[in-house]
This record gives C-alpha cells, sequence and structure tokens, in this order.
C-alpha cells in the first residue's frame, strides 16, 4: 500500500487549466498582468495591438464595445514569433497564432496547409506539443460547389499540413467564416506538456468518420477535450447535427434547442454536471445579423448568466443558421 502511494506522489502535478474570460476594457493593462498568455480582441475596430500574445480576430461582436477575450495562466509567460507564428507560453501551456493571405491563387487549400506546417514546426520543438484547442476563421467559406466549396478545400489543406501531427487523435476545434479581409485564414490553438482527453457526442458521428458527401477529407476534430487536470471542457464548434446530417433547415429556434441538446450530451459524456454558469463562457456564431438579437433572448433565457460572446460568423454548412463553442469548467 505505502509503494502504490509513493508512485502516485511521484506523477507529474497535472496542470491546471487556463482561466478563460471576457472583460471589457483596454489589452495593454491586460497584458500588464501577470500571467496574461492571450488577449483576442474582435471586429475592425479591436487593435489589440503587435504583442504576439495579441489577435485581432476578424469576427464582428453583435455587442459594442466588444469585450476582450483573456487567457491566463499561474506562472511566468514568456513570448516571441518564430518565422510567421507568434506564440506565448507559460506554466506548461502555449497559446500560439498564425495569420496567412491566399494571395492571388485564391484557394484555401495550400493556404491551409502552409499555416498548419507551419504551426507543426514550432510545436515540435517545444514541449508544449499536446495540441488541445484549435480555431480557424476563413471568410467566405461556403462559397464553390461540390468538393469545390472553401471549407471542404480548407479541410484538405488542413490535413495536409497536419501530416502525422495529431496520430495521437484530434484536438478540439472550431471553422467558421469571417467577413473580414479577402482572403485571410487565422488559426490560433491552446497546446500543453501534458495530453487531454478526447470527448465524442454518441448523438453524432465522429466527424474523421462523417460519409463522403462531406468532402474528399472529413473534418478532422474532437467534439470536446478534457483538459489535463480534468478541471475544463473545451467544446468545438456545436450546431444541430443529429448522426451526421443536420437538422431542422430555417428553422433558427429549433437548431438552438438541438445544439443546446448536444452541448449537454458533451457534458455528460465527460462526467460533468448539467448546465452552464457564470464560469464558462461560451461563443455563438450567428450566420444573419437579423437573427442576433433572438439568439441573445433565447440564450439569455435558457443559459441564465452565462456569458456569451455572440459573433456575426458563417457556419461550415449553408443550411445552419447557428454554432455554440466554448469552455465549462468543472
Amino acid at each position: 500500500m505505502m509503494q502504490g502511494c509513493e508512485n502516485a506522489l511521484a506523477e507529474p502535478l497535472l496542470r491546471r487549466a487556463p482561466r478563460i474570460a471576457y472583460r471589457n476594457g483596454e489589452a495593454a493593462a491586460v497584458l500588464a498582468e501577470a500571467g496574461t498568455l492571450a488577449v483576442l480582441g474582435f471586429g475592425a475596430g479591436a487593435r489589440v495591438g503587435d504583442d504576439p500574445r495579441c489577435l485581432d480576430v476578424a469576427l464582428e461582436c453583435f455587442d459594442a464595445p466588444a469585450p476582450l477575450e483573456v487567457w491566463q495562466v499561474d506562472a511566468t509567460v514568456e513570448h516571441g514569433r518564430t518565422g510567421a507564428v507568434r506564440w506565448a507560453a507559460g506554466g506548461g501551456w502555449l497559446f500560439a497564432s498564425i495569420e496567412r493571405d491566399e494571395g492571388p491563387r485564391g484557394d484555401p487549400r495550400g493556404t491551409a496547409q502552409e499555416a498548419y506546417e507551419q504551426l507543426r514546426e514550432v510545436l515540435a520543438g517545444r514541449a508544449e506539443r499536446h495540441v488541445l484547442r484549435v480555431w480557424n476563421y476563413l471568410d467566405a467559406i461556403n462559397e464553390g460547389e461540390g468538393d469545390g466549396e472553401r471549407y471542404k478545400r480548407f479541410c484538405e489543406g488542413r490535413a495536409a499540413g497536419m501530416g502525422n501531427r495529431f496520430a495521437e487523435g484530434f484536438p478540439a476545434a472550431t471553422a467558421i467564416g469571417h467577413h473580414g479581409p479577402a482572403g485571410r485564414l487565422q488559426v490560433y490553438l491552446l497546446a500543453c506538456d501534458q495530453p487531454g482527453a478526447r470527448v465524442e457526442n454518441p448523438r453524432q458521428v465522429s466527424a474523421w468518420r462523417y460519409p463522403r458527401q462531406y468532402g474528399r477529407t472529413p473534418p478532422s476534430f474532437a467534439r470536446a477535450m478534457l483538459l489535463p487536470a480534468r478541471d475544463a471542457l473545451a467544446i468545438s464548434g456545436t450546431a444541430a447535427v443529429v448522426g451526421h446530417a443536420s437538422a431542422h433547415q430555417d428553422d433558427l429556434h429549433a437548431q438552438l434547442e438541438e445544439t443546446l441538446t448536444n452541448l449537454e450530451a458533451l457534458l455528460a459524456c465527460a462526467g460533468l454536471a448539467p448546465g452552464f454558469d457564470t464560469q464558462s463562457p461560451l461563443k455563438a456564431y450567428v450566420r444573419h445579423p437579423a437573427d442576433a438579437a433572438f439568439v441573445r433572448d433565447f440564450l439569455a433565457r435558457r443559459l441564465p448568466g452565462v456569458p456569451v460572446l455572440l459573433l456575426h460568423g458563417d457556419i461550415c454548412r449553408r443550411e445552419l443558421l447557428v454554432e455554440i463553442d466554448g469552455w465549462r469548467y468543472a
């Protein structure tokens, strides 16, 4: 018995999850605080600065002024640039981001491949090699037909750029269409020096097992990721998908209800209590600006007190009107 206790004590301390919160204020003040790993601003007026910990996300917020999204850890943070990749690291955690422009070729496949190759190279040289969560924002995500649709081309490029980087399993992820600069791809991620635990939704086919109708290369992500200490769940972009099919076409209310059902299924599979609270920041991506007020009121009623950042974004399937991602702390 004593030997078992000694072995348990010798195990590495699991990393406490970063604290993610929405805050109003100036980015410079937040960056001056100890432990700031990342600061995200939203929309054309964000301009959070050139610090490697900062990223101006090309998604407009329906609320003004748009809050900052702040990531903080209990450790000293160092930061820098490696080629086109901006990064910050502290306490076993890594924030990394890259922006790439398609240029004259106008094809997201090659741009996504280049972005992921560069991220992969940076991760290969770091202790924080376990990618837990990724966000991808590209413009005109639904343009094109069949295998030529821009989202499907992005998925092909992402997979090519990943190579065998995620042989152990895919991270949680979001892919949303922005209305910012044409041809701009933004990718940012959270990685750790310890692995998390992937969570799938029994109501949905795992994304990498989607049938051929969704493209030559299926989407490469897990539905959610439990962080190493099992103290937070990073939730992928979640919408009204049952099995592999979109549900409730053109019915915003029904899509919202189905999305919440899927979110609750993820919490149950992760072993977490149902529901979200004031410490569970979410993002709601809304396709049509005219729907923003309805989505805001719906979520205020169904998720009272939960901080929700309401953003103008196109969902990866044309028939889907809303998608939600975010965090749930244990």
